[in-house]
Order: C-alpha cells, then sequence, then structure tokens
C-alpha cells in the first residue's frame, strides 16, 4: 500500500489543485451533494441519506491519562465515559447487502463530564476516497440512477474513476481487502488528521483508529460469495450477549511533511503511536431503536482539547451532515 500511495500521489495532488481552482463552498453545493445522494440510491425518507443502513450501541470509553501530555481534552481524563455509538455500511441503500466490498462506519458520541460532548466518525479503510468535496459530489452524479434502466450508467461512473485520480486508493484497498464477518472484527480508522493541543496550547498533529480486541478478520471469498444480505446486525448482538466488545484507541502522531489536509494519503507506517484508551461496548440494537437514530454525528462536535485541520472534506462534512439530518427529521 505504500507504495500505491507514492505512485499515485503526483496525481492525486494535480487533481486536488485542478479541483480546488473550480470548487466553491457553499450551501448550493452541500444541497447538491444531498442531491445527488438521493438521486444514487432513491429517497427513504426519515432515514440518513449516507450510511443509511446500520445498528445501534452502547457503552463507555476510558481514556488514557498519558495523552494529557498532548491533549487537554476531558477524553482523556481516565473517567469513564458513556458513549452511544452507530455501525453501518457505506452508501444510502437500507437493503444494502452486508457481504458488499464497501466501507464499514462506526460513529461515537462521547458524553463528557458537564453534558459537553464530542463525536468521532470513522471508517474501515485507512483513506478516503476524495482529497476534496467535488471528488464526493461527482462520484454520486456518476452513480444517479438511469430512469431507463434503473440502474447507474456504468460509463459515466467509469469516466469518474477515470477523472479522479484521489479515489485510486480506497478503492484498491477495498478490492484487495475482504470485509469483516462482524463490526467486532473490525478497525476503525478516523482518516483526517486532527489537532491535539495540550494545557499550554502546544499543538501536535494526529490521525487515530480503533483496533478490535477479538483481533481483526476478514471473510473468505468463498464465505463472501454466501453470506446471507443481513448478518452483521444479528451477529453483532450475538457476539455482545457473550459480554463486552473492545476496542484499543491508538494515535498516531505526526511529523513534517505528513499530509495533514488530503484524507486520501496515507502516513508512514513508521511513526510513533501511543495507547489512548479503550473503547468497551456492551449492548447493540436495531437501527430504528436505538438511541443513535436521532444523533447527527457530525465529525466537527468536539470538545476543548482537540480540533480540526483545514482539511476540506472533514470541514465540508459538518453542513453535509446537518443538511441530512435536517431532512431526516422532517421526514423529507
Amino acid at each position: 500500500m505504500a507504495s500505491a500511495t507514492a505512485t499515485a500521489a503526483a496525481a492525486i495532488a494535480m487533481s486536488v489543485r485542478q479541483l480546488k481552482s473550480s470548487e466553491k463552498q457553499t450551501e448550493a453545493t452541500v444541497q447538491e451533494t444531498v442531491d445527488a445522494l438521493q438521486d444514487a440510491y432513491g429517497l427513504h425518507r426519515g432515514q440518513r441519506r449516507n450510511h443509511t443502513k446500520g445498528v445501534g450501541a452502547l457503552g463507555t470509553f476510558v481514556g488514557n491519562p498519558e495523552l494529557r501530555k498532548i491533549s487537554r481534552s476531558a477524553l482523556f481524563s481516565g473517567e469513564e465515559l458513556d458513549v452511544v455509538a452507530r455501525f453501518s455500511i457505506a452508501g444510502g441503500d437500507p437493503m444494502a447487502s452486508d457481504a458488499e466490498k464497501s466501507p464499514r462506519g462506526m460513529a461515537l458520541e462521547f458524553r463528557l463530564p458537564g453534558g459537553s460532548l464530542h463525536h468521532m466518525t470513522m471508517l474501515s479503510t485507512p483513506m478516503f476516497f476524495a482529497a476534496v468535496p467535488q471528488t464526493f459530489l461527482d462520484k454520486f452524479i456518476a452513480l444517479a440512477i438511469d430512469p431507463a434502466t434503473g440502474k447507474p450508467d456504468m460509463a459515466k461512473f467509469k469516466n469518474f474513476e477515470s477523472s479522479h485520480p484521489d479515489n485510486v486508493l480506497q478503492t484498491k484497498f477495498l478490492e484487495e481487502y475482504n470485509p469483516p464477518p462482524s463490526y467486532a472484527d473490525c478497525a476503525f480508522y478516523g482518516i483526517h488528521a486532527f489537532k491535539f493541543i495540550n494545557a499550554t496550547d502546544k499543538t501536535t498533529i494526529v490521525k487515530f483508529r480503533f483496533v478490535p480486541q477479538d483481533g481483526e478478520k476478514q471473510l473468505s471469498d468463498a464465505q463472501l460469495s454466501s453470506m446471507p444480505r443481513n448478518f452483521l446486525e444479528q451477529v453483532l448482538m450475538e457476539r455482545m450477549s457473550k459480554g463486552p466488545v473492545n476496542w484499543d484507541m491508538i494515535v498516531t502522531i505526526g511529523e513534517p511533511g505528513d499530509p495533514e489536509t488530503n484524507p486520501t494519503l496515507l502516513w508512514p507506517g513508521n511513526r510513533r503511536e501511543l495507547k489512548a484508551g479503550t473503547l468497551t461496548l456492551t449492548s447493540a440494537m436495531p437501527s430504528d431503536l436505538a438511541g443513535s437514530y436521532k444523533i447527527n454525528y457530525d465529525p466537527l462536535v468536539m470538545a476543548d482539547g482537540i480540533a480540526p485541520t483545514d482539511d476540506p472534506v472533514l470541514l465540508f462534512r459538518s453542513p453535509s451532515y446537518g443538511t441530512s439530518y435536517t431532512r431526516r427529521i422532517r421526514d423529507l
């Protein structure tokens, strides 16, 4: 994967420059993005426009106080914090097959002392497919359902792939790594770089991921071809009936020159890492019955001590999530 990153980096950088030169970060663009998701997957009233199919979970997080050296966030107080979680499959199809070779998602809402909140939204791929929001919009425009066939025009999608090299690395990852048999067997990546800020206002650029203590597992090709359409929710509930499921939060420390604003590019594998805490989930429930159902997992909901970088995709996600959430709660 590292060699693929190096090979694609120049093409991605050129693509980003071209897209940024024409892109306008406006509310109209946000509306167009949410509309494009609906055009690609259909309108499903009262549901999320992306990562529509999912399952809720509840649990706790205990942060490592050693992390206070680089972040004053209450996440790392060492206290047990309540967490409302949601697992999901990428895309806007509520009937998506659980065996699809598409990203899985994990979203967390941490309930901090004093009533403040902190959100984390993650994927099962260590990189994203879009370096700028325009790539995200263009992908779902290309996947729009053709009324004549009831399916996307794959010629349009192939044109999208050939004209957006920032899409290459995630596509390659999904081709090479089969999805997990359970959300409990999956690592989840923050994909973006973030700023950790300590008590003296020193900033450290980091990335983070959550690694399952049960170990990471993948379905074999034979299993993938024979799995039922719906198994992830039931498997997670069955696993939690046997006991808590734990993930270690791992923070990677960036070095000068590491990409801070492009979520399609990986950092070198030799960066220093710290165990930042343990996530423990104890119960799971169907999405429409879960506390996560009405939560807008806006990734810019951050408590003091953690801040966003200038990553244009990270910054764009907040208004996009807000627009999707507004339509969902209004049953539009």
